[in-house]
């Protein structure tokens, strides 16, 4: 079933209203106008009202005798049937009506009424004294060559051709406006696209659009920005890489030139080369989650039982024991989410906190459900972020060591962090505590 606001919809009821335009106008105007076909001209009008006044005029000059001298000369100019009645129907001339002319009174008409032998013949028109309408009448059989035209050929053109021709060129007009028109700026805004300019965007018009049209306006928008961003994060990305391998490069330069023994060299190179894998593998992960924008299979998760795995890892590293990891969660904490996919983020997370924490440091993770959905943090206690850095922090290659000293890597840990979460549904970002810096994710739980 279409939407409520589906173009469906929409051209349902410009049809329906076109219909019934046509038919409104058909029969309104076009009986108007075939109305006016069959009306007496002004013309014929005017002389006919002349000849009740002639037979008025007889009639008061000069009697029943005027009345039939004047009845006889109008037909000889007129070869139709007329009478000069009184207001009791009777002939005021010296002949009495007969049987059928008495029955012709019976279907009398009066000038201004429409005019046709559709019924029988010609109509009879009754023409009342122009001086004293109530001393009698002059009753005629309408001249054939006073009969309007009626109907013509010419009007039924105008009233059943061209008039839906020119309703129908309307309904293609708005239906071109309707239709046409957005998909031409879409198919402009997709060639934009194929000659790569990725700025640009569909018309307001268009994609504030509540029906399939603004849906595909704001799809091929989503399509540019994605592609723009996506180009944009390799471009950066790439001078960014660019600019991290020149420093494992430099001293690999210097490395070589020095006087090191075979040991110290191959120690150094081994260093080297461990690092700009490191970058080289969390570059392309990082490249990975921004333009593939993978949905993995969700699984249940409990968070508990992850930690203490990550913990036991990050003890072995750092060398930290783990009463100094602790787990403030609840044993049935569990979350949907993609496995590797959040144990990376939690290890990264960790090791950012490792890092930046003092020796004797603590850190922890907690959280509450709310509405279905499980927020955790991770606490460290390093003193915390620049409030404008909070957010940051989680670009690219951004080091922060001018706020959180002793910092080393190249930045990627939680960017990738990030990636990974929100390839899982949820969220992450960081907030500043007494003590530290917090790094809080989201996930629906199970």
């Amino acid at each position: 079933m279409p939407g409520r606001h589906s173009l469906f919809w929409k051209l349902t009821l410009l049809v329906l209203g076109f219909c019934l335009l046509i038919i409104w106008v058909s029969w309104s105007w076009g009986g108007r106008i075939e109305f006016r076909g069959y009306l007496l001209t002004q013309a014929a009008r005017q002389q006919l009202l002349g000849y009740a006044a002639e037979a008025e005029q007889a009639w008061r000059s000069g009697g029943a005798q005027g009345v039939e001298q004047w009845r006889a000369q109008l037909q000889q100019r007129e070869s139709s049937w007329l009478a000069v009645i009184g207001r009791d129907l009777r002939a005021l001339g010296t002949r009495a009506l007969s049987l059928d002319e008495s029955q012709r009174l019976t279907s009398m008409r009066e000038v201004d009424w429409p005019m046709s032998k559709r019924a029988s013949g010609l109509p009879i028109i009754a023409l009342p004294f122009p001086q004293q309408p109530q001393d009698g009448q002059l009753v005629m059989e309408l001249p054939e060559r006073f009969l309007p035209e009626g109907f013509t050929w010419h009007a039924q053109l105008l009233v059943h051709g061209l008039l839906p021709c020119a309703l129908t060129l309307l309904l293609c007009a708005l239906l071109y406006r309707l239709l046409i028109t957005p998909l031409q700026h879409l198919r402009r805004q997709a060639n934009a696209l194929r000659g790569e300019q990725l700025d640009a965007r569909t018309a307001t018009h268009i994609s504030a659009r509540h029906d399939e049209l603004g849906e595909l306006g704001r799809a091929f928008d989503h399509m540019a920005e994605r592609l723009q961003g996506m180009l944009g994060l390799q471009r950066q990305l790439l001078r960014d890489l660019s600019h991290e391998l020149r420093t494992p490069l430099s001293r690999l330069r210097v490395a070589s030139e020095s006087d090191l023994d075979a040991t110290q060299l191959r120690a150094r190179l081994e260093r080297e080369v461990s690092s700009m894998q490191q970058l080289v593998d969390d570059t392309l992960e990082l490249i990975w989650l921004g333009t593939e924008r993978p949905q993995p299979p969700l699984e249940p998760i409990n968070l508990a039982s992850l930690w203490a795995l990550l913990v036991e890892d990050a003890s072995f590293e750092s060398r930290w024991p783990e009463q100094q990891f602790r787990c403030l969660l609840p044993a049935e904490c569990c979350v949907r989410g993609h496995l590797n996919g959040l144990a990376q983020a939690l290890e990264n997370g960790l090791r950012n906190a490792i890092r930046h924490s003092p020796p004797g440091g603590v850190i922890s993770l907690d959280g509450h459900l709310h509405n279905g959905v499980w927020q955790f943090w991770l606490d460290d206690q390093g003193g915390g972020v620049a409030t404008a850095q909070l957010e940051t922090m989680f670009l690219p290659f951004t080091r922060l060591s001018a706020a959180r000293p002793d910092g080393d890597g190249f930045g990627l840990g939680l960017a990738i962090a990030r990636g990974a979460v929100q390839m899982q549904g949820g969220a992450m970002w960081a907030e500043n505590t007494a003590q530290g810096l917090r790094l809080n994710f989201q996930l629906e739980s199970v």
